[in-house]
């Protein structure tokens, strides 16, 4: 499906990132990991992934930072020749109930998810202008549709990103770029993992579905956006959530 293509992923090497890149990687495409600390991760990850048979590459570096974007898609033009594919899914958070939530709790989360996400689209952007092509991939959260109590800051970064992403869509539409979001619900992942069993259950039992999600259901989802099979596709957000937000 991605046959010769090349995507740059923040927060690739571990959870939602990693599933995300490898669907890339077994469908062709060369991937440009961005990674903020965890070298041993990192590494392991891009020796995982290479035994698809496509080249994986690791950038370090803090998307919080424009000049991380700016060295990103520089190296990707420079590995690869062109940038097909952007994947903004780095993120943190900083959960808080709204009276103890203090003002650098609240742009800690902006800057990486929000600001993060808006540079590396800017400088991905221009390159697939150029190129009068290219898929542009926010993740966005059911945080951001819904609302979620002690994530007023995380929340309103991934409404920002959904909004981001239909004013770039109209933007970008005409030079054959699309710009999609996937909101994912629960998901399985080293963030969730310190939740008790009971807690997990109680989660699921507000799900359609009645079960939580998994990194590889988000990543088939991007899969899709990446591809051909969704050309005509753009300015939308996608909830991958069991039924979560109905």
């Amino acid at each position: 499906m991605l046959q010769g293509k090349s995507a740059i992923i923040t927060g690739g090497v571990r959870g939602i990132g990693k599933a995300i890149a490898a669907e890339f990687c077994k469908n062709g495409s060369d991937v440009l990991l961005c990674y903020r600390s965890n070298d041993e991760q990192a590494q392991k990850t891009a020796a995982e992934l290479s035994q698809h048979g496509t080249r994986v590459e690791l950038l370090k570096g803090d998307v919080a930072d424009p000049k991380t974007a700016k060295e990103a898609v520089a190296r990707a033009k420079d590995l690869f020749g062109k940038v097909d594919i952007l994947v903004n899914n780095a993120g943190i958070t900083r959960d808080k109930l709204l009276m103890r939530m203090s003002a650098e709790d609240f742009t800690d989360v902006i800057s990486a998810n929000l600001n993060g996400s808006f540079y590396f689209l800017s400088e991905a952007s221009k390159a697939m202008i150029k190129q009068r092509s290219g898929r542009i991939i926010n993740l966005s959260s059911v945080a951001g549709v819904k609302g979620n109590p002690a994530q007023v800051n995380y929340s309103a970064s991934k409404a920002g990103v959904i909004g981001m992403t239909m004013s770039a869509a109209k933007e970008l539409g005409r030079r054959g770029i699309t710009v999609n979001a996937i909101a994912p619900g629960f998901i399985d992942t080293d963030m969730t993992a310190v939740m008790t069993d009971d807690q997990k259950a109680k989660i699921a039992e507000a799900i359609s579905l009645g079960r939580t999600g998994k990194p590889e259901d988000i990543a088939k989802t991007a899969l899709f956006l990446a591809s051909d099979s969704a050309s005509y596709i753009t300015g939308q957000t996608i909830c991958v959530d069991g039924g979560l937000t109905m």
